[in-house]
């Protein structure tokens, strides 16, 4: 879907330097690709310490019912 957008040419710029891509697409694609990533994990992070585990739970013969 072709978008214009008015983004920073020294932002750009350096982004494309760092990452080493060669067009300006690859490199709005691949932050995009990382900042999503990003907030998955950050939004992971916040279970941690909420998941309570059954201490019957036994994982090592759930696999050998398999």
């Amino acid at each position: 879907m072709p978008t214009n957008l008015a983004i920073d040419d020294q932002l750009l710029e350096q982004a494309l330097e760092v990452g080493g891509f060669k067009t300006k697409r690859e490199t709005v694609n691949e932050a995009l690709r990382e900042f999503i990533q990003r907030r998955k994990r950050v939004e992971l992070t916040r279970l941690f310490g909420q998941v309570e585990y059954s201490p019957e739970y036994d994982y090592k013969k759930e696999r050998r019912t398999r």
